[in-house]
């Protein structure tokens, strides 16, 4: 068995918001190079429900199936097969779990396995998959963080009464 890739980090808003940002608004934040036609005009789709599709619609109408939702528990857990660039028969499982920390920020927990299902090369394209992690986060931690409405609302600190 090939280890599963754990990543975990905080983002600054309620996990109400930071669900929403990848299942809803994933187009908002989804870089083009980590698509398969790499055309930033491209829109990323994520179908909100158990069976549902993860995919790419290119302005010309092609569509790349990228995985099916495989788990749909709002606002904190969500899974998906994952074959972006891959057969859907190779497909990895990707676990993502929200919970809140401290101050109205949330916990996010990756879990990307199933490497075996890739024979031979798994162990290398589990290590390619934590460079794309490393980079795709950062877009979605940004796009978490913007200021929205739930930051219009007051915050409470140690101390404050």
């Amino acid at each position: 068995m090939i280890e599963p890739l754990h990543i975990s980090f905080e983002v600054d808003c309620p996990v109400e918001h930071a669900f929403d940002t990848w299942t809803s608004r994933i187009d908002d934040w989804w870089p083009a190079d980590h698509t398969v036609s790499n055309d930033s005009t491209s829109t990323i789709l994520l179908e909100r429900e158990v069976g549902g599709r993860l995919y790419e619609r290119t302005t010309d109408g092609s569509e790349f199936d990228w995985g099916r939702i495989t788990q749909w528990d709002p606002p904190t857990d969500f899974g998906y097969t994952w074959h972006l660039r891959r057969d859907a028969a190779d497909a990895t499982d990707v676990m993502i779990s929200f919970r809140p920390t401290r101050n109205r920020r949330t916990r996010v927990d990756i879990v990307h396995s199933g490497w075996e299902r890739l024979g031979e090369g798994g162990q290398d394209w589990r290590d390619r998959n934590r460079g794309g992690w490393n980079t795709l986060l950062p877009h979605f931690v940004a796009a978490s963080e913007r200021n929205h409405s739930w930051q219009q609302e007051p915050r409470t600190t140690r101390g404050s009464s």
